[in-house]
């Protein structure tokens, strides 16, 4: 199935500049989220990947359940910075909201690279002293952490909790996810965590393929590297993974009936697990 490029529209809040036409996965999220920052290329791409992917709506919402346990559990384990990149566009449970629920002097730093998910952290900041957001690609690493907002924020002394939610996918091996990873590792201070998910073909290869081929025909910057269980084990490099290790996403440490899906093969399009830098 091939992707229909669709027509523009440009609402007011558009960043000026902003090519509506290409597609960005993270306005793609944004939709399957059920989010309304998004233009009519990203929602063609959304609806093609749920018909090329069944269930693909739930594994977005598996997913950013996720993200709210790992956020929990580190705030539960002292962790009171976080730097979460690959951010996206602001939607319920953000990570300041999540953390500073638990722990008011929790501190934030969100970073992307897509436009529209910078200009709305930014409103939605703005009132914020402790979080704040930076434009910037994962694939830069000084860029994040000598900027100036992540020097404010983020203490060197202190474990901070690195979230690689749903992005190393969108990073080709031609740019060395593992070695990117290696050189945040090293920035963090002793005691540090990541949390991370990651698409996999391990379930259902054929339609992680039709997906991946669809994305490819997209005017999309955005390109899917979906990678095996051994081939994300390797991601954790350097850091000492907690129970229950490596698992789908849906299974990781499940706090109610919505945080996993009915059918299990949902539960596992995508790999989670948060560790501990060794």
């Amino acid at each position: 199935m091939s992707y229909q490029p669709a027509h523009t529209d440009r609402p007011d809040w558009v960043p000026a500049g902003l090519d509506t036409g290409a597609p960005s996965m993270a306005r793609v999220y944004d939709f399957l989220l059920g989010g309304a920052h998004n233009f009519a290329a990203d929602r063609a791409v959304a609806e093609q990947t749920m018909k090329l992917m069944p269930g693909a709506r739930k594994v977005a919402q598996i997913n950013r359940a996720f993200l709210g346990r790992a956020v929990r559990c580190l705030v539960d384990l002292g962790v009171r910075q976080f730097l979460d990149i690959g951010s996206g566009i602001p939607t319920v449970g953000n990570v300041h909201e999540i953390a500073q629920s638990r722990a008011p002097e929790s501190r934030v730093v969100y970073v992307d690279k897509d436009p529209v998910a910078v200009a709305h952290s930014e409103l939605m900041l703005a009132h914020n002293d402790n979080a704040a957001v930076i434009a910037a690609d994962m694939r830069d690493p000084d860029s994040i952490l000598n900027h100036h907002v992540t020097r404010r924020l983020l203490r060197r002394d202190e474990p901070i909790g690195l979230l690689l939610i749903m992005m190393v996918h969108w990073v080709p091996d031609s740019d060395d996810p593992h070695g990117l990873i290696a050189r945040y590792r090293d920035a963090l201070p002793d005691g540090s965590y990541i949390a991370l998910s990651h698409v996999t073909p391990d379930e259902r290869q054929d339609q992680i393929t039709d997906a991946k081929d669809m994305i490819k025909q997209s005017r999309s910057a955005d390109q899917l590297t979906p990678r095996t269980y051994d081939e994300v084990l390797r991601l954790f490099d350097g850091f000492e993974l907690l129970e229950p290790g490596l698992v789908g996403c849906g299974v990781w440490r499940p706090e109610h009936a919505g945080d996993f899906a009915d059918n299990p093969e949902l539960n596992s399009h995508v790999y989670a697990g948060v560790a501990r830098k060794a």
